[in-house]
C-alpha cells in the first residue's frame, strides 16, 4: 500500500502555458520605461527567458537511495490477517520502505498535468529535489519492492516525457513574446518621449518617481535577475541604419577586392595610405548627403562618421601582427564612451602568414575578450560579427564586424 500524494495532478498544462505567457506580458508592461529603454533588449529576452522558461525535471536513477524503517500497518481490511466485522483498525508491525530519486529541474512540474495523462497518476513526496516513493507492507520482499518502484518510476518518465514535449512549445516562444512585447512598449514609450518634446514647453519633473526595479523571486535554483541599467530619463542618440552600415562594409570589401586584381600599387603602402584609398571610396558614395554626415579620419588610422557630435561608424585598418594587436584595438573601439547601439569594424590585413591560423586567432580572441556578448550569423568565411558590451555601461552595446583579407606582401 502506498500513501496517496498523487503526481502530476495538480494544474493542467494549457492554464500554466497561459500563466507564463500572461505574467511575462505583465512584468514587461510593469518595468520602469526608462529602466527599459537604457536596457539592452538582448539582455532583457535572456533575462525574460530564463525567468519564464520551464525546466521539466530529469530523474538521476544512478543516484538513488533507498532507506526502511518499522511501521504500524491498519490490516482490518485484509481478510487474510483480520476476520472480525467491527470495523475497528486493527495494527500490526510492519516495514516501509522509502526510496529517493534526486532530479534536477524544477519540481513544481510534478504538480502539471500534461496534455496526455491517466486516470490514475504516481504518487510520491517531493522533498528538497528527490522524490520519494514509500512502499508499505507486513510482509514485503525485496523482489516484490524492487519491481513496484521500477513501475513506478517508469510511469513517472512517461509523463515527464510528455510535459518535455508540452514545455518545448512553451520555451521555443518565450524569447519572441519577450521580444515582440519590449520592442512594442520601447515603441510606445519613444513616441510618448518625442510627443513631450515636440510640445516646446518645460518637461515637469515628478517627484518621487522610481528609479529602480527589483525583480519578484523565482522559486528556481537560480534565480535570474533584471540586467543591470540606470533609470534616468532615457535620450535617443543617433545611429547608423543597418542598411548603411551593410553597404559601408560592401564598399570597402569592393576596395579589397580592387587590390587583389592589381597587388602591384598596393605592395608598399602602409595602414595610412591605404585607410586614404578607403576614404576616397567611400566619400565617392555618401559625400553630400542631405544628413551631412561624411567620412573623414581621426588619429592615425580611424574612419568615422559623425552625426549630432556623435560617433556612430568607426572602422580601423590594421596589419595583423597577432592577438594581441587585436585586442588593444577593440579595446580602443569600446574607450568612447558616447556611443550607444553603434557599429563599427576592424579591417584586418594580413601579409607572408598563415591566413588560415590569423582566422582562427580572430575567433578566439574575440570570444574571450571580456565585453564579448554574442556571436552574429555573417555571411563571408573571413568576416565575423560580434557584439560586444561597453566597458562601463554592459546595457550600450555595439555591433563590431571584424573583416579580414590577404593583401599582396
Amino acid at each position: 500500500m502506498r500513501d496517496r500524494n498523487y503526481l502530476f495532478n495538480n494544474l493542467d498544462w494549457y492554464s500554466v502555458d497561459q500563466n507564463q505567457c500572461q505574467e511575462l506580458a505583465k512584468e514587461i508592461d510593469s518595468i520602469n520605461g526608462d529602466r527599459l529603454l537604457n536596457t539592452s533588449v538582448d539582455d532583457l529576452c535572456d533575462y525574460f527567458e530564463k525567468k519564464y522558461k520551464i525546466e521539466i525535471p530529469t530523474l538521476k536513477q544512478e543516484d538513488i537511495v533507498a532507506d526502511q524503517r518499522e511501521t504500524k500497518i491498519d490490516v482490518s481490511g485484509d481478510p487474510r490477517r483480520y476476520f472480525s466485522n467491527s470495523g475497528q483498525p486493527s495494527y500490526v508491525n510492519g516495514t516501509i520502505v522509502e526510496i529517493s530519486v534526486p532530479f534536477e529541474g524544477d519540481g513544481r512540474a510534478f504538480k502539471v498535468q500534461p496534455t496526455t495523462y491517466t486516470m490514475s497518476p504516481p504518487r510520491a513526496d517531493i522533498m528538497n529535489n528527490n522524490l520519494v516513493i514509500k512502499i508499505e507492507g507486513v510482509d514485503l520482499a525485496a523482489d516484490q519492492v524492487r519491481n513496484e518502484v521500477k513501475r513506478i518510476i517508469a510511469e513517472i518518465e512517461e509523463y515527464l516525457v510528455t510535459l518535455r514535449s508540452n514545455a518545448q512549445g512553451l520555451n521555443s516562444k518565450i524569447r519572441s513574446l519577450a521580444r515582440s512585447a519590449i520592442e512594442q512598449r520601447r515603441g510606445k514609450l519613444l513616441k510618448d518621449r518625442n510627443l513631450l518634446g515636440d510640445l516646446g514647453f518645460k518637461i515637469k519633473e515628478r517627484e518621487g518617481e522610481f528609479r529602480t526595479y527589483a525583480a519578484p523571486e523565482v522559486r528556481r535554483k537560480l534565480t535570474p535577475t533584471l540586467p543591470p541599467a540606470s533609470s534616468t530619463p532615457y535620450k535617443p542618440e543617433p545611429v547608423l541604419a543597418d542598411a548603411d552600415y551593410e553597404h559601408i562594409l560592401s564598399v570597402i570589401q569592393n576596395m579589397v577586392h580592387v587590390m587583389e586584381r592589381s597587388p602591384s600599387a598596393f605592395t608598399s603602402m602602409d595602414e595610412e595610405s591605404i585607410r586614404s584609398h578607403f576614404l576616397v571610396q567611400l566619400n565617392g558614395h555618401y559625400e553630400g548627403q542631405a544628413t551631412g554626415e561624411t567620412f573623414n579620419y581621426q588619429g592615425k588610422t580611424d574612419i568615422l562618421i559623425r552625426s549630432e557630435g556623435k560617433n556612430i561608424f568607426i572602422a580601423e585598418c590594421k596589419f595583423w601582427s597577432g592577438p594581441k594587436r587585436l585586442t588593444e584595438t577593440i579595446d580602443q573601439l569600446l574607450g568612447y564612451s558616447s556611443w550607444r547601439d553603434t557599429k563599427v569594424a576592424v579591417i584586418v590585413f594580413n601579409r607572408n602568414k598563415n591566413f588560415s591560423k590569423v582566422l582562427e586567432s580572430i575567433q578566439e580572441m574575440s570570444k574571450a575578450h571580456g565585453n564579448f556578448k554574442r556571436q552574429v550569423e555573417s555571411s563571408s568565411e573571413t568576416m565575423f560579427r560580434y557584439v560586444f558590451a561597453h566597458r562601463d555601461d554592459s546595457n550600450r552595446e555595439l555591433l563590431l564586424t571584424v573583416m579580414a583579407f590577404d593583401v599582396p606582401a
